[in-house]
Parts: structure tokens; C-alpha cells; sequence
């Protein structure tokens, strides 16, 4: 940590209440800030229904996943394994397409249950994958990651293609917060809950990326807290793919960006690893929407594209030391 650091905290915090402020003066209705004082009827239903939900809802995701992406690298002991790496986010989607398939006129509660199931299964089936491989390369275990996850992507198409139902995956195939409204995104408060678990339990997944014998040596259950943080993974995979589609890159990019520049001490990082997330992805979102306006593009293309390049760079900054 260095000596800014006190003062990048309060920043960051600042920036984004500045930004989640102007977020909600962008959009297809002209809203515009210099009437705050005089918004009609209107105005203010658009505000209540549409632009809070929504700006609540990328504030969630994109601190759910980034926190997300921090505790399975710690997990992995791997800085490029993430839930898009890793077939977690293309598990959630199999399962919410099985869930349609097997329980179509279930509750969301009981497609997310079967979602949330199908997600872990795949988290630990991956896991105990790659602590079979002995050549354990920094770019070896994420790339069976992303085969994995096209193998389970390719089945969920085969299903999709089976019943008719193409249309209803590709909606989560690509991240887009356009159509949250209020009593549609609810369903992410669960994801609340699991950033005070990670909170709580952020020495203990520290300790777990020094890795199994240092965990055992020190008295950690390192069996427990890995289980423990697969679950918080899948839940919030589960919530943001089930409101909003997948967002792929945002737990990889933001995590390392935080290591790099504050270390992996989690009790440190995971609010900068929050922080940084939120501001990300809501920086995406306003970028999507302002691009070809009156129209916008899903905010899976933009985090698509400029985590994309962040990820070559990091990559790039780190492949020497494979």
C-alpha cells in the first residue's frame, strides 16, 4: 500500500457519486440536468422506474462480479482465472436454460435455485480439474477454463437449438441493462449479502492463496473456505446473469488492476476491488448508451471491447513470468 492510498479511497468514492449522479440524466428521454429543480410528472416516474433500478443494478453487478473475480483467483491461486474463465457464467446460463426447459412454469426462485446449482457443480468440476494439471502456467489453467466453458456453451446451444428456445438464451449471452425496470432487478439484492460474507471471510481467502499446506499449517479448514467462496461465486453469477445477461472480463480486469496497485491482502482490496468495479462498469454502461445515441449498444459489447484490450495488456505485462 502506498502513502496516496488514504487519500484514493475517498476518491474513488467521489467519483463515483458524481458519476452514478449524471448517469441518470442519460438516455433515450431527455432529461435535462439544469431542470433538476423543476422535473414534471413524467420526469420523475422515468427517474423512479427506469434510471435508479438501473443504476442500481450495475452498481451491484459490477461490485458482485468484481468481488467475485477477486476470491476465485485467490481460490485458483491463478490471476487470470475468473468466472468468465473459468465456465462459471456459461454454467449459469445452461442452468437457467434447463431450468426453462425442466421447470417451465416454476418461480425465478426455483430457476435460480437450479441455476445456482448448475454454476457450483461446474466451479468445483473445474477446480478439481486443474489441481490435476501439473504444468499449473499462468495462462495453461485459464485457457482449460474458457475450453471448459465453451463446452458447456455448446450445449446449452444444442438445447437451446432442440426445444426452440434460441432467442431466450441469446438474451443472456450479452450483458444489457436496458430493459431494468423497477420490479424486474430485485433479485440482485442477494448479491449483497455475499459482499459482507466476503468481507467477513477476506483474511481467511488471503490465507488460502498462499496456498493448501500454508492454509493447513496456520489451523484454516482450506476445504471450507474454497466451498465457501464457490458459493458466494455462484450466487452472484447466478443473480446478474438471471437480471442482466453475462458481463465477461470485469471480474478478471478489475482484481488485477486492484493487486497491482494495492496487493492481494483482501481485507485491503476487496472495497478498492468494489470501488473500481462499480466505476467500471457503470463507465461502460454510460458509454453504451451515449455512443449512437437515441440508441444504445449492450454494455456486454463496450465491457467486451475495453476489457478485452485491458486484458491483452495485462497479458502482455505478465506473460515473461510464465
Amino acid at each position: 500500500m502506498t502513502k496516496n492510498s488514504f487519500y484514493i479511497k475517498p476518491f474513488l468514492l467521489f467519483a463515483l457519486i458524481i458519476l452514478a449522479f449524471f448517469s441518470v440524466f442519460i438516455g433515450v428521454r431527455d432529461i435535462s440536468l439544469s431542470d433538476i429543480h423543476q422535473l414534471n410528472e413524467d420526469d420523475m416516474l422515468v427517474i423512479a422506474v427506469s434510471r435508479i433500478p438501473r443504476l442500481i443494478s450495475i452498481l451491484i453487478a459490477g461490485i458482485g462480479m468484481s468481488i467475485s473475480g477477486l476470491i476465485v483467483q485467490q481460490i485458483a491461486l491463478n490471476k487470470f482465472v475468473s468466472p468468465t474463465t473459468m465456465g462459471t457464467l456459461d454454467a449459469t446460463k445452461l442452468g437457467i436454460l434447463l431450468s426453462i426447459i425442466i421447470f417451465p412454469s416454476a418461480s425465478m426462485f426455483t430457476k435460480m435455485g437450479f441455476s445456482f446449482t448448475i454454476a457450483l457443480l461446474a466451479s468445483i468440476i473445474f477446480l478439481k480439474t486443474a489441481s490435476q494439471i501439473k504444468y499449473r502456467s499462468l495462462i495453461f489453467v485459464p485457457l482449460i477454463g474458457i475450453v471448459f466453458g465453451n463446452i458447456i456453451s455448446a450445449i446449452a446451444t444444442y438445447f437451446a437449438y432442440k426445444y426452440n428456445i434460441v432467442q431466450n438464451m441469446e438474451s443472456w449471452l450479452i450483458g444489457d441493462f436496458s430493459y431494468i425496470i423497477k420490479g424486474n432487478y430485485e433479485i440482485l439484492y442477494l448479491a449483497i449479502p455475499v459482499v459482507i460474507i466476503s468481507y467477513i471471510y477476506a483474511n481467511k481467502f488471503t490465507i488460502v492463496g498462499l496456498g493448501e499446506d500454508t492454509a493447513k499449517s496456520l489451523g484454516l479448514n482450506h476445504k471450507q473456505i474454497v466451498y465457501l467462496g464457490l458459493l458466494l461465486i455462484s450466487i452472484t453469477a447466478t443473480v446478474v446473469v438471471l437480471t442482466a445477461g453475462v458481463i465477461p472480463f470485469l471480474g478478471l480486469i478489475i482484481p488485477n488492476i486492484v493487486s497491482l496497485l494495492f496487493g492481494d491482502n483482501l481485507k485491503k482490496t476487496l472495497p478498492y476491488t468494489a470501488l473500481l468495479g462499480a466505476i467500471f462498469l457503470l463507465i461502460c454502461d454510460m458509454i453504451s448508451r451515449v455512443v449512437i445515441y437515441p440508441y444504445e449498444i449492450p454494455i456486454g459489447l463496450t465491457v467486451s471491447i475495453i476489457g478485452g484490450i485491458i486484458f491483452l495488456i495485462l497479458v502482455l505485462k505478465k506473460v515473461k513470468y510464465v
